[in-house]
C-alpha cells in the first residue's frame, strides 16, 4: 500500500481558491502598471511579483486536481516538473524566447501542391533552386523552404491542415538576460543551452496532458 497521502477536496478546493485570489492579484497589478505607466519600475516589479505568483498557485492546483481526481486543467503549464527555481533579475533588461513546434507531414502532395503555387503566383520570392526542385523534382524538402520562407510561423501554426501537416508537442521558454545581444551576437549557435535558473516562465502544449500517466506527474 502507498504510503501517499491523497490530497482531499478540501485541499483542493483551497488550492482553487487561492489561484482565483491570484488571478486578481495579477489583474490589479496589471492595470495598476497600465495607470502608472511603462516607465513605473515599482509598478512593472509588482506585475513580474504577482505573475510569478499566480504561476506557482497555478502548478500547485493543477497538480493537486490530478492527485485528487485523476484530471488536468485546461491551460498550458508554466513550468515542468523538476526544473530549477528561477534565480535570474527581479526586473530583467532584455527576455529570450525560445520556440519549438513539432510537424508530421500527413500530406506530402498538398504541401508540394501549396509550394506549387507560390512559386507560379511570386516566382522571385523564392529561390531559384528551391523552385526547381519543386517543380521538377517534386521535392519535399524544396517544398518545406518554399513553405517555411513565405509564412511566418505563427501562420503556419494556425493553418496546419492547410498545408499537409498536423501538430506534435509545442514549447515556449521565456528567459531573463543580463543585456540586450548585440545584432548578430547569437545568429551561430541561436538555440544554445538555456540555463533554467533564467527560465522566468514555460508554456507547453502536448497531448501528453490528455493521457493517464503524465511524466512527472
Amino acid at each position: 500500500m502507498s504510503d501517499v497521502v491523497q490530497p482531499g477536496a478540501a485541499e483542493v478546493r483551497a488550492a482553487a481558491e487561492a489561484l482565483k485570489e491570484a488571478l486578481d492579484r495579477h489583474l490589479t497589478a496589471v492595470e495598476r502598471r497600465a495607470a502608472a505607466g511603462e516607465d513605473d519600475a515599482e509598478a512593472a516589479a509588482a506585475v513580474f511579483a504577482a505573475f510569478n505568483e499566480l504561476a506557482a498557485a497555478g502548478e500547485v492546483y493543477d497538480e493537486l486536481l490530478y492527485d485528487a481526481y485523476d484530471e488536468v486543467t485546461p491551460f498550458e503549464v508554466p513550468l515542468s516538473e523538476g526544473a530549477s527555481g528561477y534565480e535570474g533579475p527581479g526586473e530583467p533588461e532584455a527576455i529570450s524566447v525560445f520556440i519549438r513546434r513539432d510537424y508530421t507531414v500527413n500530406d506530402s502532395r498538398r504541401l508540394i501542391a501549396r509550394a506549387q503555387q507560390i512559386t507560379d503566383l511570386d516566382p522571385d520570392s523564392v529561390n531559384e533552386e528551391e523552385v526547381r526542385g519543386v517543380a521538377a523534382e517534386h521535392s519535399l524538402h524544396a517544398a518545406l523552404g518554399v513553405l517555411f520562407g513565405e509564412y511566418e510561423p505563427d501562420e503556419i501554426a494556425s493553418r496546419h491542415k492547410e498545408f499537409g501537416l498536423e501538430e506534435g508537442d509545442a514549447t515556449t521558454w521565456v528567459t531573463a538576460a543580463e543585456e540586450p545581444a548585440e545584432p548578430g551576437e547569437w545568429l551561430r549557435d541561436p538555440f544554445d543551452a538555456v540555463d533554467p535558473e533564467r527560465v522566468i516562465c514555460r508554456f507547453d502544449i502536448s497531448d501528453a496532458f490528455d493521457e493517464d500517466d503524465i511524466e512527472g506527474r
